[in-house]
């Protein structure tokens, strides 16, 4: 079998290769996704890479094929790891974003102000993350790389017992470690403890 992994699985998947400025569809037709854009009503590539079109919202995208690292823009959801807590701002050292899983973002870090948690206030912000949480965010300034945990999916998706550094697992909305029983606050992505990003 000759290829790559990747190459082997898009002739699998039928997709199609395109280049930047390739066609992929009408604006009409599908609404467009990452790495495209629009002109003249159609939708166009704007790396190259492989064409993906999710059957259920129409949304096309272009799965990148080359070895530029994905951009980071406004509205992606991006994973990352609590690797410092201050007064009023938590710091992610990002791990990658939504649909780039085998891309890491190197040396990325990103920040969540205090605003930014959740709609309701915030008091303390180590009542809702502890140090190498794994936390889901949106991009809402990829300009000063300013996230937000504030939608319901959004949050912290693992977390470890501050005292024996267990996985903590939800239980009755709260966090229970499962080796000395400790209970945790955070908040918490409705995908915590699913395995999904």
């Amino acid at each position: 079998m000759s290829g790559t992994t990747d190459e082997v699985k898009d002739k699998q998947m039928g997709r199609a290769l395109v280049l930047p400025g390739d066609r992929i569809g009408s604006a009409e037709e599908f609404v467009p996704g990452h790495d495209t854009y629009v002109s003249g009503g159609n939708i166009y590539a704007s790396t190259t890479g492989v064409v993906d079109i999710d059957p259920e919202s129409r949304l096309a995208s272009v799965i990148p094929r080359s070895n530029a690292l994905p951009r980071v823009e406004n509205g992606d959801i991006v994973v990352g790891e609590v690797v410092d807590i201050k007064e009023n701002l938590v710091i992610l050292a990002l791990a990658f974003k939504k649909g780039y899983e085998s891309r890491p973002l190197p040396e990325l870090d990103a920040t969540i102000h205090i605003s930014n948690v959740k709609s309701s206030y915030v008091k303390d912000l180590k009542q809702m993350f502890s140090l190498r949480d794994i936390v889901r965010a949106k991009v809402i300034d990829a300009r000063q790389m300013r996230l937000s945990t504030e939608p319901e999916d959004m949050g912290v998706i693992k977390a470890y017992c501050s005292s024996c550094t267990t996985p903590l697992v939800k239980k009755d909305g709260r966090l229970e470690c499962p080796e000395c029983k400790r209970t945790e606050m955070r908040k918490l992505s409705t995908y915590y403890g699913t395995g999904l990003v």
